[in-house]
Formats: structure tokens, sequence, C-alpha cells
């Protein structure tokens, strides 16, 4: 059988790759920051993924989101992730659950099961729950700011949030979790200022959405996924 991890165990070595393909890491939000999150976990060779998100994959998605295609409008996120992991690794543990996350559905998923998390809501009461709920089980997580409406790449940081500028999410962020009493969180956000939605100077309408790019939510997801990778294998 081929060994299709060899050029990571080149890099990280055994014990780090058998560490990584005994982790579970559980990613909320299977779009454009936690597709590409989730698609290199499953190619680093971490070995039990759980995916969280409700949603179906639409036309909108086809700008940015490493599972809209064509052939995937339509369809559940979760499916579609589920089978692009397992096409890349037959032997991980796939776990999805069809739902929004919020206070009310945090009883419906086992914490205890997850060594890590990464946070790609797009809802603020969504991830200041998943903080929470995080912070309440002693599991490490990382969370993803704002990707929309940016176009510099260079920007992106990982800091706590409490040292975090400019982001507009992460300013709400902060202050919901100080009113939580969460004293840190590890966010990977951007300190390039926000531009303005150019359909906005001559359209009114409430339909008009953030705008968006194929490279930027992309690149935050990946840094979240090298984030919670170096952090797993650090001690091996």
């Amino acid at each position: 059988m081929q060994n299709s991890f060899i050029r990571t165990e080149s890099l990280i070595g055994k014990s780090a790759l058998k560490k990584l393909m005994q982790s579970h890491v559980a990613v909320f939000g299977a779009g454009g920051v936690g597709g590409y999150t989730i698609e290199a976990l499953a190619r680093a060779g971490v070995g039990e993924i759980s995916v969280i998100d409700n949603d179906i994959v639409s036309y909108s998605n086809l700008n940015r989101q490493i599972i809209a295609l064509n052939s995937t409008i339509g369809k559940y996120k979760v499916d579609v992730i589920k089978n692009r992991i397992l096409d890349i690794n037959p032997n991980c543990k796939v776990h999805t659950y069809k739902t929004f996350f919020l206070e009310e559905k945090s009883s419906n998923i086992n914490f205890k099961n997850f060594d890590y998390i990464a946070d790609a809501i797009d809802t603020i009461k969504g991830k200041i729950e998943l903080v929470a709920c995080a912070k309440k089980y002693n599991i490490p997580i990382i969370s993803s700011m704002g990707a929309g409406n940016k176009l510099d790449l260079l920007q992106f940081e990982i800091d706590d949030i409490y040292h975090t500028s400019v982001c507009p999410l992460a300013r709400v962020v902060r202050t919901e979790l100080k009113k939580r009493g969460i004293k840190d969180l590890v966010v990977v956000y951007s300190k390039e200022k926000p531009i303005k939605n150019k359909n906005l100077q001559n359209n009114n309408s409430d339909d008009i959405k953030k705008g968006s790019i194929s490279f930027v939510p992309s690149c935050a997801g990946l840094i979240v996924a090298s984030y919670i990778i170096k952090d797993i294998i650090k001690e091996v």
C-alpha cells in the first residue's frame, strides 16, 4: 500500500505524524475559511475530523469555497466535505453534524471527544458560545475573524483577541468575551481596513452582502490549519 503521507513524514517525522493520526479536530463551519482548514487537516494526516455546518452549497460560494463546484450546488456542505476527506484519506474517521451551532445546540455535541477546535463560524452568537464551550472543557481553540471585504493576504496575523486591532468582527467578539469573563482567545485576523462594497454605491438593497475573493478566505483557513497542526505536534 502506498504511503500517501511519506512527504509529510519526511518533514515532521514519524512520531509527529502518528500524533496527527491519533488526533481529533472539530471544525465548526465548512465555508470559505473552514473548507480550506479541513482540506489542510485531512492532507496533513489528521486521523479524525468532525465537521459542523447546516448550510448547502450555493452559486455564490463558487468564487471562494473549495467544496463549491457546479456539481455540488444544492448539496449539504458536510456531505460534500466528508466525501472529499475520505477521497483524500479513506482511513480518516469523519463525523458530520448538520446543524448551525448555537447555544441551544451545544448539548448535542460531545466536546469531550475533541482534541482541538477550529472556529470558522460566521455568526457572533455562535462564535461566543463555541469559545465558551471550548474553555469549559479545556479544549484548545483558534478562531477566525473577518475575511470578507479583504484583499491583502500579508496583513493576516495570529494573536490573542485582546491584542487585535482594525478588524470590526474582532472588536465585537472581544467585547462579548469580556462580558463572559473569558480572558484569552487565539485568533486569525487581518489588520487590513475593510474595503467598501462597490455595489453599495449604486444599490441600497439589503440583499447586497460582503464582498469576497478566492484567495483571502482560503489563506485564513490554511493559517488556522497550520496553527493547529504545529500546536498538536510541538511537544513530539
